[in-house]
């Protein structure tokens, strides 16, 4: 069966620092993975060149075999992979519903020339669908400005969902969200991008959560993949310890 996400070869560099080296990688269909890395190992440019803000400087990336290595992010979107950011990109002038309503309406290619007649119809319904499975409903008319950071991300998330993605690719999705709502927001990512049948790959730094929800785990260092398989591995590996958790003993 075809991967969702094949990479083969991946290199970039920024000067003499090297960003990726020959990374190769295949996600399947309907895995949860998780990416791992202290601050500039490479995790944040290797989903960088997979939905087109950075070029690769060598090798190749494929969406269930179509090539995506020289598109430009806005043709990646449209083929079918999503992103949600570590700092949430929404307009906080808006309402969560608005918000929603404004992925939804660019997905389907129209021009925003007013948001009041794209309220109608079935935008408003999906954007309200898609609230209601991250557990926001009741958020729908509140302006993103009165909304705490945990809720703005996962308002976040619902946005790069709302492009029903094959493959959906999130930086921390449990950054700035309080320690003990953490692992019921990862819920409810986990439960809305079930719906979509959608693939995760996500960046984490909270060994809580990759242990508890990741169903792989690639680790990164300098630019490179020190260790890739199932959580319980790779959490314990020794180079993984030494490198990327600091747990060595």
């Amino acid at each position: 069966m075809t991967p969702v996400l094949s990479v083969r070869d991946l290199a970039k560099r920024f000067g003499a620092v090297v960003a990726a080296e020959n990374i190769s990688i295949d996600i399947a269909a309907g895995h949860k993975v998780s990416l791992i890395g202290a601050n500039g190992a490479g995790k944040t440019t290797f989903v960088n060149m997979v939905t087109g803000y950075l070029r690769p400087d060598g090798g190749t990336i494929e969406l269930e075999g179509r090539d995506l290595a020289r598109r430009p992010p806005r043709e990646v979107a449209r083929l079918g992979i999503s992103r949600s950011f570590q700092i949430p990109q929404l307009f906080i002038e808006l309402t969560a519903a608005e918000n929603l309503i404004v992925a939804i309406t660019a997905t389907e290619g129209d021009r925003l020339s007013a948001l009041a007649p794209a309220e109608a119809g079935h935008r408003r319904e999906h954007a309200l669908d898609l609230l209601g499975r991250f557990g926001l409903a009741d958020q729908a008319g509140r302006p993103i400005s009165e909304l705490p950071g945990g809720v703005r991300k996962l308002i976040d998330i619902a946005m790069a969902l709302a492009r029903r993605p094959k493959l959906l690719l999130l930086d921390e999705p449990t950054s700035g969200v309080a320690a003990e709502e953490k692992f019921t927001a990862m819920d409810r990512v986990v439960h809305a991008v079930a719906t979509e049948a959608a693939t995760i790959v996500f960046v984490e730094h909270d060994m809580d959560i990759v242990s508890r929800y990741a169903d792989r785990v690639i680790a990164f260092y300098s630019g490179r993949i020190l260790a890739d398989g199932a959580p319980p591995d790779v959490l314990n590996d020794p180079d993984v310890r030494r490198h990327v958790t600091g747990s060595a003993r």
